[in-house]
């Protein structure tokens, strides 16, 4: 009897936390394809290094705008095809994955820190949070790209520069976000008898609440990732981003324009990476909403 007791506890036992968040993030197919999708593009940005054929930056001179190995005058010493001045293409796609996720993992992480403290802050302190709602107001006012491009104008073209610009941008979404959660979460009894319990402003902000308030951080942060690669590349293509020859999509992108008609694969093959990464964030954004938001959950 004592040997089948736990066998009938084991199958009665409720499913774990992970494994629920698993079943629900699992039916939604397209979130699987992007999530495929993502880890594909960042074990090629971690081994760009083992893949790439040649070096990102290297010139071929007898080479330039050496069309891709299947069309006519392609060779296969260069998959992709070269650049307008003899850059292997393949190489410098597979090492701009490694700089753009990086950008969009940077950028991400400055903005929800800095957005979560001042979102949790105007939670708790309502005077000081006017001040900081109102100015998250003022920044919302302004065009997201055109706030980048005058924070990227003042500090300086380039990569440090470009991805405090992006962060600072974002900031006010994690504020309002934040917030906003935080203010639903205050009213709730855990929290009163927390309060009640002695426990301290800090301890309520961060241990209480903040965890009860990561699930739309989270979802935010990712759909965050993607807008980051895609400002980040909107910078390098009007030239305040990454510099040349910094191996950037957006860069890429700009340096190409030229050669739109004559040679399309110099912009096809960075606009498709930039196209596929973005989107397959953006599906995983929206399983990751759906398996997060008790709302979503399809039972």
């Amino acid at each position: 009897m004592s040997a089948v007791l736990p066998v009938e506890e084991a199958i009665a036992a409720p499913p774990s936390s992970l494994g629920d968040f698993w079943r629900h993030f699992s039916g939604n197919k397209g979130a699987v394809a992007g999530l495929v999708v993502f880890v594909f593009v960042i074990l090629c940005a971690l081994l760009a290094g083992v893949l790439a054929p040649h070096s990102p930056i290297e010139q071929y001179r007898d080479a330039l705008l050496t069309p891709p190995m299947w069309a006519e005058g392609g060779s296969s010493r260069f998959i992709l095809g070269t650049d307008d001045i003899g850059r292997d293409m393949l190489s410098r796609l597979l090492h701009g994955a490694r700089l753009s996720l990086m950008i969009g993992f940077v950028a991400v992480l400055l903005s929800m820190l800095p957005g979560v403290a001042l979102g949790l802050t105007a939670a708790f302190f309502p005077r000081i949070g006017l001040l900081i709602l109102r100015l998250m107001d003022v920044m919302l006012a302004l065009p997201s790209l055109l706030l980048a491009i005058a924070v990227v104008a003042i500090l300086g073209p380039g990569l440090v520069n470009t991805m405090l610009a992006i962060a600072i941008v974002a900031v006010p979404s994690y504020v309002r976000l934040v917030r906003a959660s935080a203010m639903a979460e205050l009213t709730r009894d855990y929290v009163v008898a927390s309060r009640l319990a002695g426990a301290g402003t800090a301890r309520l902000m961060f241990n209480t609440v903040l965890p009860n308030c990561m699930a739309p951080v989270i979802v935010t942060a990712t759909l965050g990732f993607s807008d980051a690669i895609l400002a980040a590349a909107a910078l390098g293509f009007l030239g305040l981003g990454a510099q040349p020859p910094t191996p950037e999509w957006g860069t890429m992108l700009a340096s190409a324009r030229d050669y739109i008609e004559r040679a399309n694969w110099v912009v096809t093959f960075p606009g498709l990476a930039i196209l596929v990464t973005v989107l397959a964030i953006n599906l995983m954004g929206d399983g990751l909403r759906d398996a997060l938001d008790p709302r979503m959950k399809k039972l």
